[in-house]
């Protein structure tokens, strides 16, 4: 496709939902809106968070999921009630007067067609997160990777830069528990910046008209929806094109032009370009670094979490809130760097994104949300520079049929790089989209095996976690890759670690005796 006839393409804007026919049903004034939402896919990570900013704003809220998730703790700690199993129109409240689907949820849902039978209108996740981002006020985090944990980081550099020069708290919406305030999702104030995670899966970001907003990067993934690398990267042009004249776009180094292009109504900053990252120092995966950018240059920061690819989210992030912040409220760069860079250095991580789970006899055990090759890849990079010396093992849990089959070979070059590899059996999301099973562990593990790498298909989880301890040495990094349910394993993992080492503390003093 020819960068102009991406533009073309690109210029057909998606208005917000109100525009498009769809009525306001959210407003932050008390007593606007629905009395009583009902969330299906509650423990989805948006469903959640649309829970927590409802709930914060007074409005009744319940919910139903297949199946549990932390994510399900900070509704729950509100007093929201979520049932879990099956779905039977029975469960739906009464007294609901909206219901909110995630992706996952079937269109044929029993609750969703009580609904429609009642006459209470249901709106999918992406709708819900377009009418909660308040207009003009919503800065969105873009990307196939990174947006999570970038769009915190987002967050933590604007509430330093709102300390320093009196600024409004913002809120924020984000597909991940934020490990320092325990929660996916934040009200914030009335008048301060919203924060979100603009997915690209089922075109949700493209419901949104951000005053900002920033891609991480641009690759082909959730092909079972797109279908075409084309069609991805004409959907993220469509989305700077969504953002505002007087706004600002901030791209990541290896953003495709045509999406550079879609954005030219505004001011771009790109990474490379306008801004450059100075690599200051390095103690074992965690980076000490300065952003410079036009005119402006921030103090060194130490950032605490590690990887270089966390390096590049912190400067898109730093890039962007200091850029808009400054044509927002008039004042000078010089005035926000040490406040930015004070929010950043705040920030310890997402949970599930190289998350530590402890040291357990020995083993030092890390769970990462990773599911695509490139981020396996990254993840398995940042742990070689984290745990120098020490054995590399991975639990990996596939993320969908049709992924794995797409990148069968991808996947099995980013685990190369692991000594040892135990694949679980394949995490089903979105079935009724999926399909038949197209490739699963058997086949990634021939492919693992054609490269020489020591591999095993685990079976279940639990049956992986068997096999994963059983050959993990005292000394190892142990990874637990994978966005499905494999973070369940955690308790039984640690359990089986701690029974093992107290086992060969015993035998050792009966050796001593």
């Amino acid at each position: 496709m020819t960068t102009s006839t991406a533009r073309k393409e690109a210029t057909t804007p998606v208005p917000p939902a109100s525009v498009r026919g769809v009525p306001r049903l959210f407003d932050p004034e008390p007593g606007a809106g629905p009395t009583h939402v009902h969330l299906l896919g509650a423990a989805g990570a948006g469903v959640s968070g649309v829970g927590l900013v409802l709930r914060a704003r007074g409005v009744v809220v319940s919910g139903h999921d297949a199946a549990e998730s932390p994510l399900l703790r900070p509704l729950r700690e509100l007093d929201v009630p979520v049932s879990i199993g099956t779905s039977f129109a029975s469960l739906l409240p009464p007294t609901a007067d909206l219901v909110v689907r995630s992706a996952a949820v079937d269109a044929n849902d029993p609750q969703v067609l009580a609904a429609r039978e009642r006459g209470v209108p249901v709106l999918k996740y992406a709708d819900a997160l377009a009418q909660l981002a308040p207009a003009h006020q919503t800065l969105a985090v873009a990307g196939t990777h990174g947006k999570t944990t970038a769009s915190w980081m987002l967050w933590h550099v604007l509430e330093g830069i709102g300390e320093a020069i009196g600024a409004p708290l913002g809120g924020a919406l984000i597909g991940g528990l934020c490990q320092r305030l325990a929660t996916n999702a934040l009200a914030g104030t009335k008048d301060g910046w919203f924060c979100v995670e603009a997915c690209e899966y089922d075109r949700t970001f493209l419901r949104l008209a951000p005053r900002a907003a920033i891609v991480t990067n641009v690759e082909e993934d959730h092909l079972d929806y797109y279908g075409t690398r084309e069609a991805i990267h004409t959907a993220f042009a469509r989305f700077v094109d969504g953002v505002a004249s007087d706004g600002l776009v901030v791209l990541g180094r290896e953003v495709p032009e045509e999406v550079e292009v879609a954005a030219g109504h505004t001011t771009v900053w790109r990474l490379g370009r306008e801004l450059e990252v100075d690599l200051l120092s390095e103690d074992r995966g965690l980076f000490t670094f300065r952003l410079r950018g036009p005119g402006w240059a921030t103090p060194e920061i130490d950032l605490a979490v590690p990887g270089s690819f966390n390096v590049e989210n912190a400067a898109l992030v730093l890039a962007l809130a200091i850029g808009i912040t400054a044509r927002t409220t008039g004042r000078p760069p010089e005035d926000l760097l040490r406040g930015a860079a004070e929010g950043l250095q705040r920030f310890r991580g997402v949970a599930r994104r190289f998350e530590s789970w402890g040291k357990v006899g020995g083993v030092e055990l890390v769970h990462d949300y990773a599911h695509h090759p490139t981020e396996v890849r990254v993840t398995l990079e940042a742990a070689r520079r984290r745990f120098p010396g020490r054995s590399l093992h991975v639990l990996f849990q596939p993320h969908q049929h049709s992924r794995t089959a797409r990148f069968l070979s991808e996947f099995a070059e980013s685990l190369r790089f692991a000594d040892r590899v135990v694949v679980a059996d394949v995490y089903g999301a979105r079935k009724h989209i999926d399909g038949e099973r197209l490739a699963g562990a058997p086949e990634l593990v021939l492919e693992l095996s054609r490269r020489d790498v020591a591999a095993v298909a685990g079976g279940t989880l639990g049956e992986s976690v068997d096999r994963f301890v059983s050959g993990l040495p005292a000394d190892a990094a142990a990874l637990i890759l994978g966005a499905g349910d494999v973070e369940l394993v955690r308790e039984e993992l640690v359990r089986k670690l701690a029974l093992r080492s107290a086992s060969e503390r015993g035998a050792r003093a009966q050796d001593h005796a």
